[in-house]
């Protein structure tokens, strides 16, 4: 009995003791949470909407209420409705900062301050890549958050969500940030953002509201979620302020958003492509293209680089790049490290300024060629061809068997690159072929529906 005694003790001392160690919000709250804004607008119906910037199944969604039974659905197409959105007001004569997906296509955003005023707010800019917006509100003396530093942050560091989730005004939630830097997809492939992820309870209606610190400092905008339910599932994600807060000045100044710009396409070092290239380990930015007349073709980078370090900042994934060359100012100019047959080299590379993008594709062919020993049959394409297929050279596959079919190379895809060799034709490809050493792992750079990517190829013995 006293042992039983004793165990209930000793539970209840820790479990005092480990509740005693929690932070406690309140005076966060009552300090702040005067400074945080419920926006909803009024939009027509005649653009449908697409959840968290990709199709409607899309697990990472942005979270305000396209419709209450229908998430992510279109509507009728000229049937007006209410969305509900978060934000928070950054300076006394009232700028609010919000996301962008909250008050895209209205026609008429309403602010509703703490105190129940409703005030009709003007879009001074946006950003879609980033999500964010800035508003405007003609009112006076109101209260400001306190601005933080995102890049301080570390994971398992508490933080606090303030927002109106499913309209609930002023609902505040709390958790840990679970880990920095984190890419989400997007329906273009494009991603310019950081993002922080935390398990921080989120909703529909949070969407623009602040991530505090335990300082009371903002170091986030909540903007997205991942779900299949349409709900809270555990995984947060929030627009730094560092980021949100280059934004806002750009906005404030031009009206517009520059980004940093290379003028290439990027994939993954997987750990099947380390052999291939000398590396050991995966890391860095693989350049799978790099677009004529951009300043990585200026600056010399090619196909098959492996970009290792951005201003000597290192590249632990491919999707670190972005983020970085993003925010690089256009005309800057920037250092790399790279990785370049088994090399490692330096160059300079002058950044542009990100344009916009658009692309299409479609086939035909001509001339034969091939190797038996890679299982590989390919042909010739003219250069209308290949630009339609968003090439600037290589051959087509028709056929495919043994080495290359174990390499996923596919009919229809165009090769390139072989060996850091370009390709140009069906003789260079054979003349590649031919030189490569039996058991080795070689890179194959193939461009599949418009999008490049490396494979590796495993060289079988001469038939």
């Amino acid at each position: 009995m006293k042992k039983v005694i004793l165990f209930a003790f000793l539970l209840c001392s820790s479990v005092q003791g480990w509740t005693h160690g929690l932070p406690d919000f309140t005076d966060l709250v009552e300090e702040y949470s005067d400074s945080i804004v419920n926006v909803s607008t009024t939009r027509n119906q005649s653009r449908s909407r697409k959840s968290g910037g990709g199709m409607p199944d899309n697990p990472f969604r942005r979270f305000f209420p396209d419709s209450p039974t229908n998430p992510g659905l279109p509507q009728a197409p000229s049937r007006e409705r209410q969305s509900l959105g978060s934000g928070f007001i950054i300076s006394t004569d009232g700028y609010i900062l919000t996301n962008n997906h909250v008050v895209e296509d209205s026609q008429r955003i309403v602010i509703r301050l703490s105190d129940r005023r409703e005030i009709e707010a003007e879009l001074i800019g946006a950003d879609p890549l980033s999500d964010l917006a800035l508003l405007k509100v003609d009112a006076t003396d109101l209260p400001v958050v306190k601005l933080g530093k995102s890049e301080a942050l570390k994971v398992g560091e508490w933080v606090l969500a303030i927002g109106s989730p499913f309209g609930f005004d002023y609902s505040v939630t709390a958790g840990i940030v679970s880990a920095m830097g984190r890419s989400l997809p997007t329906q273009n492939g494009e991603n310019y953002v950081p993002f922080i992820q935390t398990d921080v309870a989120i909703n529909p209606g949070n969407s623009g509201g602040p991530l505090f610190n335990l300082d009371g400092e903002v170091v986030g905008i909540n903007s997205q979620i991942y779900t299949r339910s349409g709900g809270f599932m555990g995984v947060s994600f929030a627009i730094p302020i560092d980021v949100a807060m280059e934004v806002v000045a750009q906005i404030k100044e031009t009206g517009a958003v520059s980004r940093g710009w290379l003028g290439v396409q990027i994939g993954e070092v997987r750990r099947d492509l380390l052999e291939s290239f000398g590396l050991d380990k995966p890391a860095g930015a693989l350049i799978v293209a790099v677009s004529e007349n951009t300043p990585a073709e200026k600056a010399g980078l090619k196909e098959g680089d492996i970009i290792l370090k951005f201003n000597g900042v290192e590249i632990g994934l491919s999707a670190d790049l972005p983020h970085l060359v993003g925010r690089a100012k256009a005309g800057s100019v920037a250092k790399l490290v790279v990785v370049r047959e088994r090399k490692k080299i330096s160059l300079n590379v002058t950044i542009g300024e990100l344009p916009g993008q658009s692309d299409n594709l479609q086939l035909s062919g001509s001339q034969a060629g091939g190797s038996s020993r890679l299982g590989l049959a390919v042909e010739e394409l003219s250069v209308d061809q290949l630009r339609n297929l968003g090439a600037k050279q290589g051959v087509r596959v028709v056929k495919v068997t043994g080495a290359a079919a174990e390499a996923k190379i596919v009919p229809g895809d165009i090769i390139s690159r072989m060996n850091h060799k370009e390709i140009v034709s069906t003789a260079s490809f054979n003349t590649v072929a031919d030189q490569l050493e039996a058991g080795s792992s070689v890179p194959v750079l193939i461009i599949r529906r418009g999008r490049p990517t490396f494979l590796p190829l495993i060289v079988p013995a001469a038939n």
